[in-house]
């Protein structure tokens, strides 16, 4: 039985409610002051407690699936490379503030010349427009540095990360400027610039990248802002395609809808097990006002079926089986950009969680696809 299932619960359920009738059954009978009456009831309570906790890890795991398997679970899953499916479906200036510089985080690249592994900056990034600003970072390689490529300008991906997740969890956590390097030496994607970021602009509040009624215009800091921003303070390229958004969960579905929606700003986009509708709970508070035109435009199987399909390049990547109704809705996804001008590829894993591993080993094939997909300039 899968660590997922609904049977393993059940059983999980099943002896946990048995392990506290016994314990209170045998507790009386276990009351003497022997050692063995010690030990008993010693052993009573380890055991009812592991039981107990077994349930409610597996509670919590099947609602926010973490883990898919149990080969996920004990660290044993298969990291073979991931195949992409596709098909075609017809600034300084500007107030950018470096806080610290680090070269790249990895094996042997500690120390080294910016020009050999390049260099990771982190910076704040002010909205000119919207009057928000996030802490982030930005990668920019080898090629940025060395004299041949002194005079050219690079394209450039905005990573952003879920939520309620920090810029940095995509250094640490999903290593994306040491993958971006290897990827780069190997002739897989050209030199990008990478700007790692934080999905929301005003934690803990969760805006789901939109522009909210009376609040934070989280969208238009994306779609404005930060390309302006970064443009003004780096040598990054400023023509069409030049541009793409990456992003995990939350950041998938930000990656997404900004390319849906403003695909002259992001020509492409990489959604690792995002989602496709607004989340609305207690984190996002009233992204709406109540207004179901814009809960309508922020649905992106909505956009698919009732608005014409942007000319873009969409990759969605997630698991086939541990990540929830991920795969049905993707699923959906697909058959909705039927017959429009969207190219859309995707990467199937048999398996996976919502959850860092699942996300790093798909990133290199996806940083790879999005590299190919920007246009860089002569």
């Amino acid at each position: 039985m899968g660590l997922t299932s609904h049977k393993v619960l059940a059983l999980s359920a099943l002896i946990s409610v048995l392990s506290v009738v016994g314990t209170v059954w045998l507790w009386p009978r276990l009351a003497k002051r022997t050692w063995l009456a010690v030990l008993g009831r010693i052993g009573t309570i380890v055991v009812t407690q592991f039981a107990v906790m077994c349930t409610l890890g597996l509670v919590a795991n099947n609602y926010g699936a973490f883990y898919g398997t149990w080969s996920e679970l004990l660290g044993t899953t298969d990291n073979s490379p991931v195949t992409i499916q596709s098909r075609m479906v017809d600034g300084r200036q500007a107030g950018i503030q470096h806080i610290s510089d680090e070269n790249v985080r990895g094996t042997g690249t500690i120390g080294r010349e910016p020009a050999q592994v390049g260099k990771l900056d982190q910076v704040r990034i002010p909205g000119a427009t919207t009057g928000l600003a996030t802490k982030g970072y930005v990668y920019l390689p080898p090629q940025y540095f060395q004299p041949a490529y002194q005079d050219k300008k690079f394209p450039a991906a905005i990573a952003i990360t879920g939520f309620p997740g920090l810029a940095k969890n995509l250094i640490t956590k999903l290593n994306y400027p040491s993958t971006e390097l290897q990827l780069i030496r190997d002739g897989k994607t050209p030199p990008t610039v990478l700007v790692m970021m934080q999905p929301s602009t005003v934690l803990p509040r969760d805006t789901e990248c939109e522009d909210i009624p009376g609040g934070p215009q989280t969208e238009t800091y994306f779609a404005k802002d930060v390309p302006q921003a970064i443009r003004t303070a780096y040598r990054v390229a400023d023509g069409p395609g030049s541009l793409g958004v990456i992003g995990n969960s939350t950041g998938g579905y930000c990656g997404l809808k900004l390319a849906m929606k403003h695909p002259d700003v992001y020509s492409t986009a990489v959604s690792l097990s995002g989602y496709y509708q607004a989340a609305e709970d207690i984190s996002t508070e009233n992204l709406f006002s109540g207004d179901q035109q814009r809960r309508d435009a922020a649905d992106l199987d909505w956009r698919l079926n009732h608005l014409p399909k942007p000319p873009v390049s969409l990759l969605v990547g997630g698991s086939k089986h541990g990540d929830g109704d991920y795969y049905q809705q993707t699923r959906k996804f697909i058959a909705a950009a039927q017959g429009s001008p969207t190219k859309l590829s995707w990467i199937d894993l048999p398996s996976g969680g919502h959850n860092f591993e699942t996300w790093s080993r798909m990133l290199p094939a996806s940083l790879g696809w999005l590299g190919q997909h920007l246009k860089t300039p002569a």
